[in-house]
């Protein structure tokens, strides 16, 4: 059985906190419950991989007690002790087996949910955001999420946090979309290139430029598009997740991006990890 393996950057990129500031102490225990949700998804994804590898185990144990058992057979009575033996451990071995291939029958049918919706998600966002694709926007999935990348220049001013018209029409048809769907959680990701950042005002570096950004888009989207700020984080990368890493203004102009992280919720997927 071929199943994709997704879990990890589902359950991190997940959040059900508001996009104001937090305070140390809510910041912590934000930290603490991503944490904890780590764990549990890192602990469902091994056991995933062991289901696998138990099953294919328990398949050649359940082969080879077989050929035992018909060579016992053929050996006639003085084997019969041998054979009621072998014939014991068969029966565990196929419920044990049957167990464990539903158990990864179930795995496998929501992680197949959670990647037609993240499709289905990316079409209704490609169809709604077509006009702006030519001026820096793209949506991909990755990883089982939905990214909606927008370039700087389509959203803001050279050195601002403060987004153009341009930027907010692009902003109203997403809206329009993550509106009508109540059941996907957002990320709003700010990111800059690697120049330092120089006379900006109150803008002390690309950490500050990033966060301030990626609050600007949160604010736009839910204070003026009226998106539910339960399902939203803001935060900021500054120049550590680049897309291109190379010394080039080419390079430079694909890193300064804010990046929307759509991830369907999938209730399912929760009860299963704390199964």
């Amino acid at each position: 059985m071929k199943i994709k393996y997704y879990l990890l950057a589902l359950a991190l990129s997940l959040s059900f906190y508001s996009c104001k500031i937090m305070s140390p102490k809510a910041y912590k225990a934000l930290v603490a419950e991503r944490d904890s949700l780590s764990t549990r998804t890192e602990t469902l994804e091994a056991q995933v991989f062991q289901l696998q590898a138990d099953t294919m185990r328990l398949h050649r144990e359940l082969a080879n007690l077989k050929d035992k058992m018909a060579d016992l057979r053929n050996n006639n009575s003085k084997l019969n002790s041998n054979l009621d033996a072998s014939s014991s451990k068969l029966t565990r071995l196929a419920a044990d087996l049957e167990k464990r291939e539903a158990r990864l029958k179930e795995v496998e049918d929501i992680l197949h949910k959670r990647d037609e919706a993240a499709n289905a998600l990316k079409n209704k966002l490609q169809q709604a955001l077509l006009g702006f694709q030519q001026s820096g926007l793209t949506v991909d999935i990755r990883n089982g999420k939905v990214y909606v990348s927008l370039a700087d220049k389509l959203l803001f001013p050279s050195g601002s946090i403060i987004i153009d018209e341009k930027g907010k029409a692009a902003l109203q048809q997403l809206a329009a979309v993550l509106n009508k769907e109540p059941d996907i959680n957002m990320a709003i990701e700010g990111h800059t290139d690697d120049k330092k950042v120089i006379n900006l005002g109150q803008i002390k570096d690309n950490w500050d430029l990033s966060v301030l950004r990626a609050t600007s888009v949160t604010r736009y989207l839910t204070e003026t598009e009226k998106v539910d700020p339960h399902r939203l984080t803001a935060t900021g990368k500054s120049e550590f997740q680049p897309i291109d890493p190379a010394p080039t203004n080419e390079a430079r102009a694909k890193n300064r991006r804010i990046e929307i992280v759509l991830t369907p919720k999938l209730d399912e997927l929760y009860n299963l990890i704390t199964k």
